[in-house]
């Protein structure tokens, strides 16, 4: 159940932003779950796959957030930084609350990504545009 609401949440947030349809963007979610050593510290583990010719929305998260690029390719986009293009293989670090977004060209992507966050906390929130 709460796996099909956060999709269902995540689709919602790329609909309109993306040329690729919604319904192709997939989350599964892996893992929720407080780390036993630091209480009140989440940690949750996702695979998401986007689309190529896709822009997620911007936003940021409460905490850091890591990404393994199982597959394929995407450019990542940070404010105030510049954007950087990763490819299968690499593990990208965005810091707590920095906004950024996901872009992918010609094919799409595979991402394992891991997030480190107060619980209760939500996952993403969108930036103001």
């Amino acid at each position: 159940m709460t796996v099909k609401i956060l999709l269902a949440l995540f689709c919602f947030m790329v609909s309109g932003l993306s040329s690729a349809a919604s319904d192709d963007v997939l989350l599964q979610q892996l893992l929720a779950t407080e780390l036993q050593s630091t209480p009140g510290t989440q940690v949750r583990v996702s695979r998401v796959s986007i689309p190529a010719h896709t822009s997620l929305p911007k936003h940021w998260h409460p905490g850091e957030e890591f990404a393994y690029l199982l597959d394929g390719e995407v450019t990542l986009w940070q404010l105030d930084k510049p954007e950087i293009a990763y490819k299968k293989g690499e593990l990208v670090n965005i810091p707590a609350k920095q906004v950024h977004t996901a872009i992918t060209g010609a094919i799409g992507v595979e991402l394992l990504i891991f997030r480190i966050h107060e619980k209760g906390q939500p996952e993403r929130v969108l930036a103001a545009q």
